[in-house]
């Protein structure tokens, strides 16, 4: 026994003096921008739909804009835009958040002015419609806009605001390719062709805008942020980065076109849009979205 113990006592001290591998320790380096953005135009291949993509980190130093200008239906990513007048006319003293709204389920079609009202079956939440004839404060129409994306609540909002002083908003802000033409579920309209669309660079400009502060005020787009961070619908971006990042944002979907549009707190903070158009399951769409957010982000 004891004559082993010189060979282990060399055999320790050789193992002790074997240099480290030079790699050892080291973190894995992120994989180049470019690398990461033709692994995002691999996926989009792929897919055979019709994806927009525009993609900034707030330091500026990554920026991507793929068919950043194709015409989208918006979906409910037209309700970003309505939330932001809500906030501008609360800025401007024209309104308070805590002002109460009486819930009516009663609109005017933008066609003729002929009434119609909303389908608690076609909206995605029926907390507002549970409240009808009672009232609801401003600022809880808009969380349910926002972050269950109720149909019933937007509408509610765009008559409270004025479409046209949400198109002017969208245009003072520079978000050229987002048309907020009507509220929702305005069937004579949408027979008529008459529908809300975006462009993925569009919608950047209002997220990135509300990112870096500057939609209405500082104070209100932290407000904003905030809401959008309360989101409901999660499999798209969120699915697509590493559990428990902050992601502020909004989807929308209709028929065979799913969107999200967010900004991500990761270790490196970016505005994110991704549009899609022409695929049937919106689980699919999902995955597609949370993909090419993998594949894209440092």
């Amino acid at each position: 026994m004891n004559s082993l113990l010189p060979i282990l006592a060399m055999t320790l001290a050789t193992a002790s003096q074997t240099p480290a591998s030079p790699d050892a320790g080291k973190k894995s380096e992120p994989e180049p921008f470019s690398s990461r953005r033709q692994a995002a135009v691999k996926i989009i291949g792929e897919s055979g739909a019709e994806v927009s993509v525009a993609y900034r980190l707030l330091d500026g130093s990554e920026e991507w804009m793929h068919e950043a200008d194709r015409v989208f239906h918006a979906a409910s990513t037209m309700k970003v835009p309505v939330m932001i007048e809500l906030f501008r006319q609360e800025s401007q003293k024209q309104l308070s958040l805590s002002d109460t709204l009486e819930i009516r389920n009663e609109f005017r079609s933008v066609v003729d002015g002929s009434l119609y009202a909303m389908n608690m079956g076609d909206d995605s939440d029926a907390t507002v419609y549970r409240n009808i004839g009672k009232t609801m404060t401003l600022e809880e129409l808009n969380a349910q806009m926002i972050t269950v994306s109720s149909n019933f609540a937007t509408n509610l909002l765009i008559d409270r605001l004025g479409v046209r002083n949400v198109r002017a908003t969208v245009e003072s802000l520079g978000a050229y390719g987002v048309e907020v033409r009507r509220g929702v579920e305005d069937q004579k309209a949408f027979d008529q062709g008459i529908i809300n669309e975006t462009t993925a660079r569009g919608l950047f400009v209002l997220m990135n805008a509300i990112a870096r502060g500057t939609a209405v005020s500082k104070g209100a787009s932290e407000r904003m942020v905030e809401v959008l961070a309360g989101q409901k619908f999660n499999d798209g971006i969120p699915q697509g980065v590493p559990p428990g990042t902050k992601v502020a944002h909004k989807t929308g979907t209709i028929t065979r076109v799913h969107h999200d549009a967010g900004i991500v707190y990761g270790a490196r903070p970016c505005v994110l849009v991704i549009l899609t158009r022409g695929i049937d399951k919106e689980a699919d769409s999902d995955a597609l979205i949370a993909r090419i957010t993998r594949a894209l982000l440092p």
